[in-house]
């Protein structure tokens, strides 16, 4: 890649994908992650040829990038939730000890595991939580609040932790019914996973970068595992849009677009299956 005109393709690819992330954050309240990872793996795979680096870096590129890409946008979700009081720091710090230890665990978990290990993973989740997404929050809410105690709460952590990093997610899906189902108001329960969020990403987003450092062929502008162009691309299309979406969240049915959504994380699981099982 020596100039402009080479990278251009990559650049409008990887915007179309921040516009794409941002508007269905707004609309739907979705993690970037979910939208993110599978859009960076077929934008690397499509480019691969052409741009010529590794093949087999491509899952963990995917994962890593989309957490960094995870840490200023879940920021700027968790400052507005503490400017409206519905971060729980007590919960913040008991479940973020766990998630702490998940995150160093895995990612060094991550750093040996082979690619297609890793798609398997992501593939599965992905299903898990588009039946999550099809069954509602407020399936998995308690009316009776359950004192989330030590050592429960960093068990739990670490699982979300662990999960979130291999996965390349924020941990909203995972961490809002964890917190739910012990009776944390819906409100409360989403503004502390949008502080839960950042501390699953900053670390993990560091981790990539130390366990790709020195890899070779990487695509232009990787650090680690982590390609700052696409970073750096996403960000401002995907702050840009996110309002659009937030504004026709109020005009059409979310819950019909949720399920349909839903749905297309379904398919997308499955033909990664597809491309698994088939070689």
């Amino acid at each position: 890649m020596e100039n402009i005109v080479d990278i251009l393709p990559f650049i409008l690819l990887l915007a179309s994908l921040g516009a794409v992330a941002g508007f269905l954050a707004g609309l739907l309240g979705v993690g970037g992650g979910i939208v993110l990872v599978p859009g960076l793996y077929y934008i690397f795979e499509s480019l691969q040829p052409q741009m010529g680096f590794d093949a087999a870096h491509i899952m963990h590129l995917s994962v890593g990038t989309s957490l960094a890409i995870i840490v200023p946008t879940g920021f700027s979700s968790a400052l507005s939730h503490h400017r409206k009081g519905a971060v729980d720091f007590t919960l913040v710090k008991n479940i973020g000890l766990g998630i702490v230890c998940g995150v160093i665990v895995f990612t060094w978990v991550a750093k040996g595991m082979d690619p297609l290990t890793l798609r398997k993973i992501f593939a599965t989740f992905v299903l898990v939580m588009a039946m999550m997404m099809i069954a509602g929050r407020q399936r998995f809410q308690s009316d009776v609040e359950i004192s989330l105690k030590q050592p429960a709460s960093s068990i739990a952590g670490f699982v979300i932790g662990g999960i979130s990093t291999l996965i390349g997610i924020g941990g909203a899906t995972l961490s809002v019914p964890y917190m739910s189902l012990h009776g944390v108001k819906m409100h409360r329960a989403v503004g502390s996973a949008s502080a839960l969020g950042l501390v699953i990403a900053i670390p993990a987003a560091i981790g990539f970068m130390v366990i790709g450092w020195g890899k070779m062929n990487l695509p232009p502008f990787s650090i680690g595992f982590v390609n700052a162009l696409a970073w750096g691309c996403i960000i401002p299309v995907s702050v840009l849009v996110a309002p659009l979406g937030a504004r026709a969240a109020h005009k059409i049915s979310v819950r019909r677009l949720r399920i349909t959504f839903a749905v297309f994380m379904i398919i997308v699981a499955l033909n990664m299956w597809r491309k698994i099982l088939i070689g």
